[in-house]
């Protein structure tokens, strides 16, 4: 197999899976991503009463930018949660939609 073909083998095949354990850390790794995460939604619970409040004050007040405010803030703390609790799933799918490719 002369160098060209070689090349172009690779280029189809690299042979790269991904293999757990293959590092040292992989644990505590984890753990921080995992940390991560839960800081993550703790910030949402919080962004979430922020935005409820700010909602009901524009309501009871009058203020229409800040109803509109609260509201938004409340759908973007509710999509970001969606996100923080849907990574593994939505990872794992594109993962394994990824594997498939040849």
């Amino acid at each position: 197999m002369n160098l060209a073909d070689h090349v172009r083998y690779l280029a189809y095949d690299p042979g790269v899976t991904p293999k757990e354990g293959g590092l040292p850390g992989l644990s505590v790794l984890k753990e921080v991503i995992s940390s991560i995460n839960l800081f993550g939604i703790i910030a949402v619970v919080g962004a979430l009463a922020v935005s409820a409040v700010v909602w009901a004050w524009g309501h009871h007040s009058g203020s229409h930018q800040a109803e509109a405010n609260g509201k938004k803030g409340a759908t973007v703390a509710a999509g970001c949660a969606l996100l923080l609790g849907a990574a593994n799933g939505i990872v794992s799918f594109f993962s394994a939609l990824g594997s498939q490719v040849h």
